[in-house]
């Protein structure tokens, strides 16, 4: 609708929403007169965006606030953790070898000047049922995305959050064997609060590069910023 400056095109979309009362057909006049009709948001439609609004927010806060709990237990296992990174890793397809951008919600590397010891790992974070299951699904994008993940890490995990109702959005039974599984765990007497508990260890694999990492790697780890460690998390600091 707003890409059409509010002139409907009255495909299956537009009807459907004029039909549920969400969109309203409004005439006006041209600069030459000529009567036509335009599209405006109903009171209920309005309703309707603020609710899926408020919504998406508390998913998008549900999501970040998982990412900071396995970034800061990264931190305290020692690690360097880095988030909104870019990272490009060769995955091999039914097209052959080709280089895919995989941004995972949270990549660490052990504080170690030893390349064998560095252990990259990923952690894929899922708040809502409904983005697990998509990303589960057996598709060209998710095999590729996996795939990735899987080339540029030594352990790969999936971090399964709680939906509104406290329930598990998941179990490790519908995730693949080459990952391992975190449920977010309600802490007994404080509200708000999760920690991680592992359901299933990620299987441990070594990475084929003398350095550790891919050069490419190296290099996006040179331009980002590690994850800050909590103003009140001393352990982290050491």
């Amino acid at each position: 609708m707003y890409r059409s400056a509010g002139w409907p095109c009255l495909d299956a979309i537009e009807v459907d929403l004029l039909a549920a009362g969400l969109l309203e057909r409004v005439p006006s006049r041209d600069v030459d007169g000529a009567l036509r009709e335009g599209l405006r948001v109903t009171d209920a439609g309005l309703a309707q965006l603020a609710t899926s609004l408020a919504r998406n927010r508390a998913a998008f806060d549900a999501h970040e606030s998982l990412v900071a709990l396995v970034a800061r237990q990264m931190q305290r296992a020692g690690r360097t953790a880095f988030t909104g990174l870019s990272l490009r890793a060769p995955v091999q397809s039914d097209e052959g070898r080709r280089w895919v951008v995989a941004r995972p919600d949270v990549f660490s590397i052990r504080h170690t000047t030893v390349a064998g010891y560095l252990v990259p790992t990923v952690h894929e974070v899922k708040a809502r049922r409904a983005d697990l299951l998509g990303e589960l699904r057996d598709t060209p994008r998710t095999r590729a995305k996996r795939g990735a993940y899987l080339a540029m890490s030594s352990e790969c995990w999936y971090v399964l959050g709680r939906d509104a109702k406290g329930r598990e959005i998941g179990e490790a039974s519908e995730i693949p064997a080459e990952f391992g599984v975190m449920q977010a765990v309600a802490v007994a007497g404080a509200v708000g609060a999760w920690r991680l508990e592992v359901v299933r260890p990620a299987p441990r694999r070594p990475l084929p590069h003398e350095a550790g990492l891919p050069f490419a790697a190296w290099l996006a780890l040179a331009r980002a910023t590690p994850h800050p460690p909590a103003e009140d998390d001393a352990q982290a600091l050491l």
